[in-house]
């Protein structure tokens, strides 16, 4: 269980934080989201998908690890497998909280990579940021930025009709069955319909190279099928 607190460099003037991604330190979630902005970088290595919560909530697109709950395909035991990490991964143990108006960090105290001794320090020993924290910051920034204008891009996607539920069945080397259901996507037959005016306002409005790219990462579920496969006849 995360234990946020507002980071401060009195506190915390001594922590360091280890930046190494494995087991035991990095949380093995089958999914993290994500927003239109980084989909350029992640479409190379994970299927983005969309989820929905509720009928209340509104979909938020994600990064697809793995096809079962806390199932992470490419968490190693010492690395991350693959050369682009989503920023909401990358950003642990730091989250963005709220003074009022302004925008603060907090620290989830209770993280495996919180310690004294090994990792990069967050302060400098007269207190000021390290380039480290000074990267983190700019890196909460984008993420806050980013899920901010997730609102808009979903919003543009439900109003053209673009978003439509998906089920994927998969066979595994070894003869299981599997089914990935629940998730949506974007519909491309809808999408090629779309009048000039439409697309010249997705375009605008910065959403059409995101589309395109959420199109592109669904070539990545094959990936990330060999990596089950693989992952199973691992352990055997």
């Amino acid at each position: 269980m995360a234990k946020p607190v507002l980071l401060n460099n009195v506190d915390h003037k001594d922590l360091r934080v280890n930046t190494r991604q494995g087991r035991g330190l990095t949380d093995s979630l089958a999914y993290v989201q994500t927003f239109a902005a980084e989909f350029r970088l992640l479409q190379a290595h994970y299927p983005i998908i969309f989820r929905k919560q509720s009928e209340v909530h509104p979909f938020e697109p994600i990064a697809l690890f793995g096809f079962e709950t806390d199932e992470n395909l490419f968490l190693e035991e010492d690395r991350w497998d693959a050369p682009t990490l989503p920023l909401l991964v990358e950003r642990l143990p730091f989250m963005i909280g709220r003074d009022g108006d302004e925008l603060v960090i907090h620290i989830d105290v209770d993280s495996p990579r919180i310690g004294t001794t090994e990792g990069e320090p967050i302060f400098l020993p007269h207190g000021g940021m390290s380039p480290y924290l000074e990267h983190v910051n700019s890196m909460l920034l984008t993420i806050h930025e980013g899920m901010g204008s997730n609102v808009a891009f979903v919003e543009a996607l439900v109003e053209h009709e673009l978003i439509e539920g998906f089920a994927l069945d998969i066979t595994l080397d070894d003869g299981s069955q599997n089914r990935l259901a629940g998730f949506y996507t974007i519909n491309e037959e809808r999408l090629a319909a779309l009048d000039g005016a439409a697309i010249e306002t997705l375009h605008k409005a910065g959403w059409l190279a995101a589309i395109y790219f959420q199109i592109a990462s669904l070539s990545n579920f094959r990936a990330l099928i060999d990596r089950k496969n693989a992952r199973r006849a691992a352990h055997a």
